[in-house]
């Protein structure tokens, strides 16, 4: 045996005089064989091009090196000559369509990486990527060879990115919704023709199986009866070696990452007991099992294609929005109509919507009205009537509207975008409970084997016959492939996340819904969750002259509630807006600005007093102030609406456990109003957002588990404090990016189903693991003890992942008669 140069003992290959025999030579990096006259020798390594000479030598100098010990001497593509001109991924119009801006000022692309074929290719491309200057993260999933990366553009180009994967032996192109439809369209025929093979064969091995058995009890010579066993072998070799490659590459790949899974015994038990049907009908005595192990791919492979198709339709909701997203929209430019591509619409342009037709981006309406179905994103099947300055969401349809509306988001930042973005982040996502329940598949798995060729030596020391001792142990195998375990957990986290999404609530991520069904105590703001958010003026109190518009243009220009009310008593339409010199808007107190040489004050009393201005007025409303050179010339009282439903909120929480809180920085007048309307018992008020923050940490200390709602900006750092922040859909951009759910239809009942979505589902959970756990300790014991045959086994095992599929789908059952 050689070694290659470069003093690394990574790989070993055949010497050059072994393959002189053959007149055949293997190359040092892509590991395949290839005729002697074609050689390219380097020193001691010998390769079949230029270009696996060229990324051979690449990793070497670069320190990655050690790729070649990762890889295994797996057989890799070699390097392609002709690539098409990177610099076309440097053009404005890939920018525009693939490529985003991230909150850091960084850019972003996903891209697909063709030729990965194990987890040292992602080892490989992340390294090489990470090694670039400019390069600040570069992940690759290697289940579907998406590569998510992002880069400083002004050190380095997405050119030099291509050219760098290329370099090394790779090729990259853009990742899109449409590619990754076809991955999992692709896979879905895999399984389908796989399937049809393997249940074809099965039948046809059936009937000559009721032949032998027929035989058996008849009588049967041994001539027919090898005959039929050689016609039950042709028929069971596709069904293991085509319909059960997949358990094969599995079970490779396991083993190749020190990992016993699901695959490897599948593959072990049906490749023993066909290479034992072999010997058997070779030899012409006892009893051949091709039967058996057609059943066991056939069964198996069925349970693995529920996943599958459990996935899909989990993520429904998913494919139906994306689907329905038509690329072009009609904008109004320069008084005519002209179509336009989704992504080339900005802030501002004027869209026309027609009856039938989806609202694509959000935005407000300047003319026109109608109804719209909002069910896509609320869940609620009630048409929304809605006129000249509402606001439209992306994702709604005109039923009988035909509109002009301003668009206030493009398309990227659009509530249909983040709507698509979350659930693919979520579903990608594991929850504890299921890693957990993958850790203990992996060391379940290595058990199984120990305890199945433990269980032949036994029979066969006992003593029993080869064959007998053989099949029990198989049986072993079979029976125990923690398929059920596998699956305990994904499944009723898919069905969880897809019920959520369908009645307008989106988990971030998938362990939300765990850390959410262990949560004891329940934080809420008051303005915009417990109320609807848009107080109004019902009572104005003016102590002296003033311009009236200084105070119109100092609450126009904030986006608080209580500031937004005052606006809407005040306004008018032809009111021009003054220029401050200075103006601060100050979180939970309110706004200071300075025009001339007047200093303006607009907010709570907390604000006044922080500026030493007194005031003895009190009111059980909200207050608004407004001051002149520390002097009050008006107050404006206040009254917010409670929401629908908060008071049966409050009661069906507290009924299942769970302390509720309101924190909010109103005065303590209003806060106990709305608290004692409701029956919330515990209040704190006048909190700043660092209070806020500060008390959610407190609680955290005292050992709770905090799920705090809020809307706006005051609300972040308590919600990035929480366990679990939960946002309303109509709350600020940043307050929605903090949170970890985000509640789009803004209503309490969507906070309930929450609440009852996570507990359904993690209950459903373990009792998946139960139903699991329970299976293989009454099953096990009874294949050891023999009461089991190896058909028996795989029609078992793969009943018990039925069992844990349908009791996953009982969540949308229970909720639907709920």
């Amino acid at each position: 045996m050689g070694i290659l140069s470069h003093g690394k003992n990574w790989k070993k290959i055949e010497n050059l005089e072994n393959l002189n025999l053959y007149n055949k030579v293997i190359c040092s990096h892509c590991h395949l064989e290839f005729d002697k006259s074609l050689m390219i020798e380097d020193g001691s390594d010998y390769f079949c091009c230029k270009g696996c000479q060229g990324v051979f030598h690449l990793l070497c100098d670069e320190g990655l090196d050690s790729f070649y010990e990762k890889s295994n001497n797996i057989k890799l593509t070699p390097p392609r000559e002709n690539f098409e001109d990177s610099t076309n991924f440097n053009s404005p119009s890939f920018y525009d369509r693939f490529v985003k801006t991230n909150n850091d000022g960084f850019r972003e692309v996903s891209l697909i990486i063709e030729g990965i074929h194990c987890s040292a290719c992602v080892w490989l491309n992340e390294k090489a990527l990470h090694k670039m200057d400019g390069v600040v993260e570069a992940n690759i999933n290697f289940t579907n060879n998406k590569a998510t990366i992002v880069w400083a553009d002004d050190i380095v180009k997405l050119s030099s990115i291509i050219d760098m994967i290329r370099s090394i032996g790779y090729n990259a192109f853009a990742y899109d919704a449409s590619t990754q439809e076809s991955y999992a369209n692709k896979e879905r025929k895999s399984y389908y023709l796989k399937m049809a093979v393997a249940i074809f064969a099965s039948m046809n091995i059936m009937w000559i199986a009721v032949a032998q058995y027929a035989g058996y009890f008849s009588g049967i010579t041994q001539d027919i009866k090898t005959i039929l066993n050689i016609a039950e072998g042709l028929l069971a070799t596709p069904v293991l070696f085509y319909s059960g490659w997949v358990f094969f590459r599995g079970a490779y790949y396991g083993l190749k990452t020190k990992v016993v899974n699901m695959d490897l015994l599948v593959a072990t038990g049906a490749a023993l007991t066909y290479v034992y049907s072999i010997y058997i009908t070779v030899l012409q005595e006892g009893e051949a099992y091709f039967d058996s192990v057609s059943m066991i791919i056939t069964f198996v492979l069925i349970g693995k294609f529920l996943e599958v198709l459990s996935k899909k339709n989990a993520a429904d909701t998913l494919d139906i929005i994306t689907k329905q997203i038509p690329s072009e929209v009609n904008i109004v430019k320069d008084d005519k109509i002209v179509t336009c591509k989704l992504d080339d619409v900005h802030v501002g342009d004027v869209i026309i919507v027609s009856s039938g037709e989806k609202v694509l981006l959000d935005g407000e309406i300047i003319k026109g009205g109608g109804s719209f179905d909002e069910s896509n994103l609320t869940g609620e099947s009630e048409p929304v009537y809605k006129s000249v300055g509402m606001s439209v969401v992306s994702g709604t349809t005109s039923i009988d509207a035909d509109i002009h509306f301003k668009a206030t988001k493009d398309f990227e930042h659009s509530t249909l975008s983040t709507l698509v973005t979350l659930l693919e982040s979520a579903i990608n996502k594991k929850p504890k409970i299921q890693q957990m329940a993958n850790r203990l598949s992996e060391h379940f798995s290595s058990a199984i084997l120990a305890l199945s060729f433990l269980t032949f030596f036994v029979w066969w020391l006992w003593p029993h016959s080869f064959e007998t001792s053989f099949m029990i142990g198989i049986s072993v195998i079979i029976i125990a492939c923690p398929c059920a375990l596998a699956l305990a957990t994904p499944v009723a986290t898919l069905v969880g996340l897809s019920l959520g999404a369908s009645r307008g609530i989106l988990f971030k991520e998938a362990a939300q819904i765990e850390t959410m069904a262990k949560v004891d105590t329940l934080v809420l703001d008051k303005t915009g969750t417990i109320t609807v958010g848009k107080p109004e003026v019902i009572k104005e109190h003016i102590y002296g002259d003033f311009d009236k518009k200084l105070l119109y243009s100092l609450v126009k220009s904030s986006t608080h509630p209580v500031a937004r009310g005052v606006f809407e008593y005040i306004k008018k339409e032809d009111e021009s807006i003054m220029d401050f010199d200075e103006f601060t808007q100050i979180p939970s107190l309110g706004i200071k600005a300075k025009y001339k040489n007047f200093e303006l004050l607009g907010g709570n009393k907390k604000l006044l007093n922080d500026n030493s201005i007194d005031t003895n007025f009190s009111s059980d409303n909200t207050l608004f102030y407004f001051a002149i050179d520390k002097k009050v010339l008006a107050i404006f009282e206040l009254s917010d609406k409670i929401k629908p439903g908060a008071s049966e909120l409050i009661k069906n929480l507290t009924q299942k456990g769970i302390d509720i809180i309101m924190l909010t920085g109103d005065n303590a007048k209003v806060a106990y109003s709305i608290a004692n309307e409701v029956g919330i018992n515990t209040v704190i008020y006048e909190q700043t957002p660092q209070n806020k923050s500060e008390y959610v940490k407190e609680l955290h200390a005292s050992g709770k588990t905090v799920v705090m709602v809020g809307d706006g900006v005051n609300d972040i750092l308590a919600l990035a404090s929480a366990d679990i922040g939960i946002v309303m859909g109509s709350g600020s951009d940043i307050a929605i990016e903090v949170g970890d759910v985000v509640l789009l239809d803004d209503s309490l009942r969507s906070l309930e189903d929450a609440f009852k979505i996570s507990r359904t589902t993690f209950g459903l959970i373990k009792q998946n693991l139960f139903i699991s756990l329970a299976y293989n300790a009454v099953t096990i014991p009874l294949a050891m003890a023999g009461y089991i045959i190896p058909l028996i086994a795989a029609i078992s095992m793969s009943v018990s992942s039925l069992l844990v599929v349908g009791n996953s789908l009982r969540i949308r059952y229970k909720w639907n008669r709920s």
